[in-house]
C-alpha cells in the first residue's frame, strides 16, 4: 500500500480539486508522493523545488534549501532535546535544480523533530567563503526554533534548530482592514513590557496572550494600529552580563536568529508544532476591534555579528552573498551590529520579499516598519542607490500590495534619508526631523517656530515630489529609542547608568526639560508644568497632518526613569507600570480625548473639499490671524485647518493655538464663518477646575483669548450642533 494511500487524501484537497475542475486519479497521486529511494534507512523522493523550508505533505516532510556556493548539503534530524541526530540524509545530487536542494523525507514523527543542516564547500575568508561541514546550521526559512521557549534560558543544544510547523489556523472571515495613512494612529509597543509587570492584570504576563486580554482597552484608547517592536525570533541571551547587581539581556529583540518564525518566550503557552498560534489570535482579535497589526522588522543586520560572531545560518550557506563584505572578506558594519545585510543582492532580495509575504498571507499582518531602512537601499560595496531594487520590488510586490510600508529613514553608518528615501509612493517613514523640531519648539526655541510650523502642516518641504505628501509622514515625538513622554519633561539628561557603560551609550541631543528639577519629585508646580508640557506634545502631535505615533504607556505617564536606551532592561525600567493609569487618570483621559478629537475632524487629517466659507484647506497665523510670516521669533504658532466635510453637513473648521512663550500672550481669533461661532475645546493651561477638554466646544463670545504661558488651545467652528455630532 502505498504512502500516500496509508494517510488517505484529505477532505481539503479533494474540495480544492473539485474547484480548479482538476480530477486526479489515484494512481496518478501515489506517483507524486512514491518514495522512490532509500538513505540510511529512509524513504526519500525529491520533493517541491518552490516549497522553501519544513513543509508537511501527505506521507512525508518536505525540506527544501538553497546555497550558491555549496558542494553538497546534508540534512540533520534529531529527536527532541537529544544532542546528536538520529540520522543524516545527504540530498542526492539529482535532488538539486540550480542552486536549490529539495527532498521529501518520508516516515517522520514531527513531535518528536527537530532539524538542522550541514553544508559543505569552499573555506576561503579572504573571499568571504566561509563553509564548513562541521557547522551545525539552522535553517534559513525555519518556522519555528527550539530551545527558546523559556525566556532568559540559553538554548539547550547550543544550537539552534528548527521545527516543523501546522499551518492550520483558522482565520474565519477576518480580512485586512486597510485604513488610510492619515486615518490611522500607531502604538508602538514591546511585546514583553506591555503587560510584563503585575500591574497590568493579566493573566498571561508578556505574552501575545496578554496583549489580547488588553484588546479592549486599547480599543477604547482609540488607537487604530499596533506596532510591534521585533517578534521574529531571537535570543536574548545573546549578550547576557550582569551590571549593577542586575542580568541585563537583549531585550529589545533587534538581533533576529530566525526570521521566519515568532518568538516562541511570547507565548504564554507551548505550541509545539502549532507556533503562532497565539499571536494568530491576537491578531484575529485586533482585527474584530478595528485594530491593524504592524511588525517592527530587521532586515538590516543579523545575530551572527562580524568575524566574531557565531555561526547560525547565513553565514554557513552564503556567507559572501547574504551580507555586505570588504575586499579582504571582512564584514561592513552600516548597521552599528557588527554585520551588514547585502539587501539588493537577488538571493538576497528573494528571500526578504518571501519573509514579507510569508508574514502577510499567514499571519495576516498590515505592514511592516523597517529599522535602518537606509540599509535597504545600499548597493554590494555600500554606497547608496538611487533606485534600490528591494525597495522598488516590495513597494510593487502584488501581496505587499495594500500593507503599509515604514522606513526608518536613517543608519548607524550616516545615510539619513528623511524626506528622500526611494519612496516609490508607497513607502512612509518615521519623520525624526517632525521629532526635533517639535521637541525643540514645545520646549521654548522659539527659533525653531519656522521649521515647527513645517512639521505641523503635514512636512511637505520632505513629502512633495515622488512621496505621498503628508501620508508619508509618520509623525512622533517620543518612541522606544529615547525619553518617554513623562521623561522629555522630567529630565534635562539621559540617566543611562543601569545599563553598565557609565551612561556613555543613548542619544545625547534629547531636547527634553525637566521643568525645573531632575528626575521625580512630589514638587506640586514642578508636577502642574510637566503634565502642562505632556498635554501640549499630545495636542500639538493630534493637531498634525501625518499620521501620529505614540509610544505605549505615554498615555498614562510612564516613566523609564530617564534611561534613553532601555535595549537591555528586562525588569521595571522598560516594563509598563499600569499604577500610573490610575494614579494620572485625569492625563489619561485627556490623552484618549485628543485621539477621540482627531478622529472626529476629518479636516486635521487630509484634505477635503473646498471649505464653503472659502478658507484655504491649511492656513498658517501669527497671534494675529492677519499676519501668516511664521519667524525665529515667533512665540505663537497658530494653525487653521478648514473643509468641507460631507458626513457633518457643513464646514469642519479646527484652530490650533501654540504659545511655547513662558509669559502669556493674547492672540485675536479670525472671524468665524458665517452662522457659526468659535468654540473652545481644548486648553492645556486649563481653568480653575481643572478642566482641559471640552466634550461640547465652549462657545466664546469675542474673538480675543489669552493663551497662557506654556499652553495650547484649539478651537472649533461650531455651527450650533452638539459637538458629540461633529
Amino acid at each position: 500500500m502505498s504512502e500516500y494511500r496509508r494517510h488517505k487524501k484529505s477532505k481539503k484537497l479533494i474540495d480544492a480539486e473539485k474547484r480548479q475542475g482538476v480530477e486526479l486519479k489515484e494512481n496518478e497521486i501515489d506517483r507524486q508522493f512514491l518514495p522512490l529511494d532509500e538513505v540510511n534507512g529512509y524513504k526519500i523522493r525529491p520533493g517541491m523545488y518552490n516549497l522553501y523550508g519544513a513543509t508537511m505533505l501527505p506521507g512525508g516532510i518536505n525540506f527544501t534549501i538553497y546555497s550558491n556556493g555549496a558542494t553538497s548539503i546534508t540534512l540533520l534530524l534529531y529527536h527532541r532535546n537529544d544532542k546528536e541526530p538520529f540520522v543524516t540524509i545527504p540530498f542526492p545530487e539529482s535532488y538539486k535544480i540550480g542552486k536549490v536542494y529539495s527532498m521529501i523525507v518520508f516516515g517522520l514523527d514531527i513531535e518528536n523533530l527537530e532539524y538542522c543542516y550541514s553544508v559543505d564547500g569552499p573555506w576561503d575568508p579572504d573571499k568571504g567563503l566561509l563553509f564548513n561541514k562541521e557547522n551545525v546550521l539552522l535553517d534559513p526559512f525555519a518556522k519555528a526554533v527550539s530551545g527558546q521557549r523559556i525566556w532568559g534560558e540559553n538554548i539547550a543544544s547550543g544550537a539552534y534548530r528548527a521545527r516543523v510547523v501546522r499551518q492550520n489556523f483558522a482565520w474565519d472571515d477576518t480580512t485586512s482592514l486597510r485604513i488610510p495613512m492619515c486615518d490611522s494612529i500607531i502604538y508602538e509597543m514591546h511585546v514583553r513590557g506591555f503587560t510584563m509587570d503585575e500591574s497590568s492584570g493579566v493573566k498571561c504576563n508578556g505574552t501575545f496572550e496578554g496583549i489580547t486580554e488588553k484588546a479592549d482597552y486599547l480599543e477604547s484608547l482609540g488607537i487604530t494600529a499596533v506596532e510591534l517592536m521585533p517578534i521574529f525570533e531571537f535570543d536574548e541571551t545573546r549578550d547576557m552580563r550582569v551590571a549593577n547587581g542586575k542580568i541585563l539581556l537583549d531585550y529589545w529583540g533587534y538581533n533576529t536568529t530566525a526570521f521566519f518564525a515568532p518568538n516562541t518566550s511570547y507565548s504564554h503557552e507551548a505550541e509545539h508544532n502549532k507556533e503562532g498560534v497565539g499571536l494568530k489570535y491576537m491578531i484575529k482579535e485586533l482585527k474584530k476591534r478595528n485594530i491593524e497589526v504592524i511588525l517592527d522588522v530587521v532586515f538590516n543586520h543579523t545575530a551572527e555579528g562580524n568575524e566574531y560572531g557565531p555561526f547560525i545560518s547565513f553565514k554557513g550557506f552564503d556567507n559572501n552573498i547574504y551580507y555586505l563584505l570588504t575586499p579582504d572578506g571582512k564584514y561592513y558594519n552600516f548597521s552599528g551590529c557588527g554585520n551588514t545585510v547585502n539587501c539588493n543582492h537577488p538571493m538576497v532580495q528573494e528571500y526578504i520579499v518571501s519573509c514579507l509575504r510569508y508574514w502577510v498571507e499567514e499571519y495576516r499582518v498590515d505592514g511592516f516598519r523597517f529599522d535602518l531602512a537606509s540599509i535597504l537601499g545600499r548597493d554590494q560595496d555600500g554606497s547608496p542607490m538611487e533606485r534600490p531594487p528591494l525597495i522598488q520590488r516590495i513597494a510593487y510586490d502584488p501581496i505587499l500590495g495594500n500593507v503599509k510600508l515604514i522606513a526608518e529613514a536613517w543608519d548607524a553608518g550616516g545615510m539619513y534619508q528623511v524626506g528622500n528615501f526611494p519612496a516609490w509612493k508607497r513607502w512612509a517613514e518615521w519623520n525624526g526631523k517632525y521629532r526635533d523640531d517639535i521637541r525643540s519648539y514645545l520646549k521654548g526655541d522659539i527659533w525653531a517656530a519656522p521649521e515647527a510650523v513645517k512639521r505641523i502642516t503635514g512636512s511637505m518641504d520632505l513629502y512633495g515630489g515622488a512621496y505621498m505628501g503628508y501620508e508619508s509622514s509618520v509623525n512622533f515625538i517620543n518612541c522606544h529609542d529615547g525619553f518617554t513622554l513623562y521623561d522629555l519633561y522630567a529630565y534635562n539628561n539621559k540617566h543611562n547608568e543601569e545599563n553598565g557603560w557609565n551612561n556613555t551609550d543613548g542619544a545625547n541631543d534629547n531636547r527634553s526639560w525637566n521643568c525645573g528639577y531632575e528626575g521625580d519629585t512630589d514638587n506640586p508646580d514642578v508636577l502642574s508644568l510637566r503634565f502642562r508640557m505632556m498635554r501640549n506634545a499630545i495636542t500639538v502631535l493630534m493637531c498634525s497632518r501625518g499620521t501620529p505615533m505614540i509610544y505605549a504607556g505615554d498615555e498614562f505617564g510612564n516613566t523609564q526613569h530617564g534611561n534613553n536606551n532601555a535595549y537591555c532592561q528586562d525588569n521595571e525600567i522598560s516594563w509598563l507600570n499600569w499604577e500610573y493609569l490610575d494614579k494620572n487618570k485625569a492625563f489619561y483621559n485627556f490623552y484618549k480625548n485628543m485621539i477621540r478629537f482627531r478622529r472626529k475632524h476629518a479636516a486635521i487629517r487630509k484634505d477635503l473639499e473646498k471649505a464653503k466659507c472659502g478658507y484655504p484647506n491649511v492656513s498658517v497665523h501669527t497671534e494675529n490671524p492677519d499676519n501668516g510670516n511664521i519667524t525665529k521669533e515667533s512665540r505663537v504658532i497658530c494653525v487653521r485647518f478648514a473643509g468641507y466635510d460631507e458626513k457633518k453637513g457643513h464646514d469642519d473648521i479646527v484652530y490650533l493655538a501654540i504659545n511655547v512663550y513662558w509669559e502669556d500672550i493674547q492672540i485675536m481669533l479670525p472671524n468665524p464663518p458665517a452662522g457659526a461661532y468659535w468654540g473652545l475645546c481644548v486648553d492645556t493651561g486649563g481653568d480653575e477646575d481643572g478642566k482641559y477638554y471640552f466634550n461640547r466646544p465652549k462657545p466664546l463670545t469675542w474673538r480675543n483669548k489669552t493663551l497662557k504661558a506654556r499652553s495650547v488651545s484649539v478651537f472649533i467652528a461650531s455651527y450650533g450642533v452638539e459637538y458629540g455630532n461633529q
